[in-house]
Formats: C-alpha cells, sequence, structure tokens
C-alpha cells in the first residue's frame, strides 16, 4: 500500500502520515508531497504543483500510489476571499488535475479527497445538524471552490474514478495557523501570560456556534476511510464533525481560565466575517457507521494542547 499525501507541509498532514501509520503500521508507505521541498528535510517529500497538470502527471507516474490522500488547498477563508481566482485555481483545478491523473496513470488508485463541511454554507441557517444529503449553499470563494471540486470529483466518481469524498467540520489542534480562530485566540492569550502582550484579546464575533474536532481525531478518519476504501461505493460522501456546537464564547472562556489570567476581551471589526452563520453543526453518523470511528479527544484537552503550543513556539521560535 502506497499512500500519497498531498499538501503534506500543511497542518493537517503530518497528523494523517501519523494516523496513517498507526492505523496501517508497516503494511502502508507514506509518500509525502509538497509545492516545493526546498525547506524540508523529509527524504520522501516530492515536489508537486497540484495546479500543474505535467508536474501532477510525472509524479504520479513516478510514484504510484494505490490511494492519494488530496489535502492541497488553500484552506483560511479569509485568505480565500482575498485571493479568490487563486483559491479556485488551487481548490478546483488542483483537486481536477489529481483525480485526471490519477484515471490516466494509476487508474485503480483510490482518491481521498478531503473537503469542507462549510460547502453546505447557508443551508447551515436552518438550525438542524447537517447531513451528506443537505444542500450546499456557499457564501464565500472558499466555500464555492471546494463545493465545485466537490462536486466534480462526484461526478468523475461516475465515470471510474474510485473516490470517497470527506467533509470534515471545523478542526484544530497543535500547529494550526493563527489565521483560524482558535490559535488567533490562544496565540493572544499566550503572550499575555508569557509577558509580551498587554491583558486584552482582541475577538471578533463571539456568538456563532461551530461544531469542532480535534485534528488528531479528523486525521484518524481520514485513516480509516483508507482502510475500509474498498467496501466503500466510489462518489460516497462522509462527513466528519462532532455533532455538536460550541461557541467562540466558551472556546475563549475556556482558554482564559486554562491561562489563569485575568483578562480583558475587545470587539474587534476587522475579525468579524461579512456572512457569519450563527449555528453551524453535522451529522456524522455515516461515518461512524462505515469506519467505525468516534472523536476521542475532548474540547478541554485540544484547547489545553494548542495553548501550550503557542506558548512554546513564542518562547522558541
Amino acid at each position: 500500500m502506497r499512500v500519497l499525501i498531498t499538501g503534506a507541509r500543511g497542518f493537517v498532514g503530518p497528523y494523517v502520515a501519523k494516523a496513517i501509520a498507526q492505523v496501517f503500521g508497516q503494511d502502508a508507505e507514506v509518500l509525502r508531497s509538497s509545492i516545493s521541498r526546498a525547506t524540508h528535510n523529509y527524504e520522501d517529500l516530492y515536489d508537486l504543483d497540484v495546479t500543474d497538470i505535467q508536474s501532477v502527471l510525472r509524479q504520479l507516474e513516478h510514484l504510484r500510489p494505490t490511494h492519494v490522500v488530496h489535502l492541497a488547498g488553500l484552506a483560511a477563508v479569509p485568505v480565500a476571499a482575498a485571493n479568490a481566482e487563486v483559491a479556485w485555481h488551487i481548490n478546483l483545478l488542483g483537486t481536477l488535475n489529481i483525480a485526471q491523473a490519477i484515471l490516466q496513470t494509476v487508474p485503480t488508485c483510490v482518491l481521498l479527497y478531503i473537503g469542507s463541511g462549510q460547502v453546505y454554507g447557508a443551508s447551515a441557517k436552518d438550525n438542524c445538524p447537517l447531513t451528506e444529503k443537505s444542500l450546499l449553499a456557499p457564501t464565500n470563494p472558499y466555500e464555492a471552490s471546494k463545493a465545485a471540486a466537490d462536486l466534480a470529483i462526484g461526478a468523475m466518481a461516475s465515470s471510474g474514478l474510485h473516490a470517497i469524498r470527506i467533509r470534515p467540520f471545523n478542526h484544530t489542534g497543535p500547529g494550526q495557523s493563527d489565521q483560524f480562530v482558535v490559535p488567533s485566540l490562544a496565540m493572544q492569550i499566550a503572550r499575555i501570560k508569557i509577558g509580551q502582550q498587554q491583558p486584552i484579546v482582541r475577538v471578533g464575533n463571539l456568538a456563532a456556534e461551530r461544531d469542532f474536532l480535534d485534528v488528531r481525531d479528523v486525521a484518524n478518519a481520514y485513516a480509516l476511510a483508507l482502510k475500509h476504501s474498498h467496501h466503500i461505493e466510489p462518489g460516497t460522501i462522509l462527513n466528519i464533525s462532532s455533532g455538536s456546537g460550541t461557541s467562540i464564547n466558551s472556546i475563549l472562556t475556556r482558554l482564559i481560565q486554562f491561562a489563569g489570567r485575568e483578562i480583558e476581551v475587545c470587539s474587534d471589526a476587522t475579525r468579524f466575517r461579512n456572512v457569519d452563520i450563527p449555528r453551524f453543526v453535522g451529522d456524522s453518523t455515516l461515518a461512524r457507521t462505515l469506519l467505525g470511528w468516534r472523536p476521542i479527544f475532548s474540547l478541554d484537552d485540544t484547547l489545553k494542547d494548542v495553548l501550550l503550543h503557542c506558548e512554546r513556539a513564542i518562547r522558541e521560535p
């Protein structure tokens, strides 16, 4: 079994590699790929620009993976909004290139397409847990580009591509960029705790509720999807979610409590989104049934780990 991970330098990539090793042991060879290996020392980090079809064809012909976990993409909503053309180029065109190259070079290869629960967009306004049958209703370039790629992979699955579409909801953990809400709050609090910032945390919409998971639980779901891939019908969609909502205010309160400091909270207009769904929660019943998956990490443990990682990153840059 040869598993190629695209976007392996990103936040989730190392966790997926570790989860695959835990699930398969010596039975799986993990091949990491990225747009550039120049700044990394992995012997098996291969150059792969997913937006360059010739690059993709060459590497897949060379590596001949049995499975591909497609993580490469532009993931931060604000960054995608500010660079919509780039988001479409990477998230949609890059995904199509991977899928087409698989069909041309290794047609029996299984593609695990990592999409996003955010593709449901405005459908969350119904205030019900989102299932795989919920309408895709994207509200920004990130959601739209991921939804388009998701639909394209679904169509290609009916034409011979053995693809499984994964839609993970919000996940966080040590190492995530502070472009995302949990590490953004944790990094501010870590700086306060260490004495590098005044005891003021600047925040956006604290009322919003999101379905948070630990990245390690999400990575385990991906590994289990690989394990069961040959028993899952091509084109299948699997939500990966906790099934419960937690407000950003609750996240902030817990982080401040774990830091053990008196901290003032200040609203910052620049941190609010133009469209912010009040509650966004997924239903992962199908994934739990087909994969035997369930979350293990508690939210408190995840937040403590993120805060500790932020403190270490500040002390040891």
